[in-house]
């Protein structure tokens, strides 16, 4: 009696536990957070240096610290801005080569993951299918005078 009570036991563990583990251990990129750092901007819209910033609508590439490719800031209204990470939010390492990987890029009024062919929103993040995850968002603080970007 004690070794029928064993044997589905041991069918258990022997066979269904090791496929259990092997799907909970499938990591899927929906589920990871993308790794950026430590991001700390500031900047003075307004001044010459970011001429690009100083009407609303207009946007561009800030460099931050590694493992961050980068921000993409946007003009949302004269006192409202939003910075993207870019970082594809959906398997960000599918096009590394050499160490060199992609970034994403602003194609107005949308901005656009070359690698995987999936397109956001510029005004929110939001995703535009096929694209499911919106864009890795920073908060923004604006004074009026100067723009903190942060994580």
């Amino acid at each position: 009696m004690g070794k029928r009570s064993e044997i589905p036991v041991f069918i258990f563990f022997a066979v269904l536990l090791p496929a259990i583990m092997a799907t909970s251990c499938n990591k899927d990129d929906e589920n990871n957070e993308v790794d950026v750092g430590y991001v700390n901007i500031v900047i003075n819209p307004n001044s010459t240096e970011y001429l690009e910033l100083n009407t609303v609508g207009g946007w561009l590439y800030l460099i931050a610290n590694p493992p961050s490719r980068g921000v993409i800031v946007y003009r949302l209204s004269q006192d409202e801005f939003k910075a993207y990470e870019r970082t594809p939010p959906h398997k960000p390492d599918e096009c590394c080569r050499d160490g060199i990987c992609t970034r994403l890029i602003v194609d107005f009024p949308f901005v656009e993951d070359t690698c995987l062919s999936q397109d956001f929103q510029i005004l929110d993040g939001s995703p535009i299918a096929p694209a499911t995850r919106s864009l890795i968002q920073y908060r923004t603080f604006y004074d009026g005078s100067v723009l903190r970007i942060t994580n």
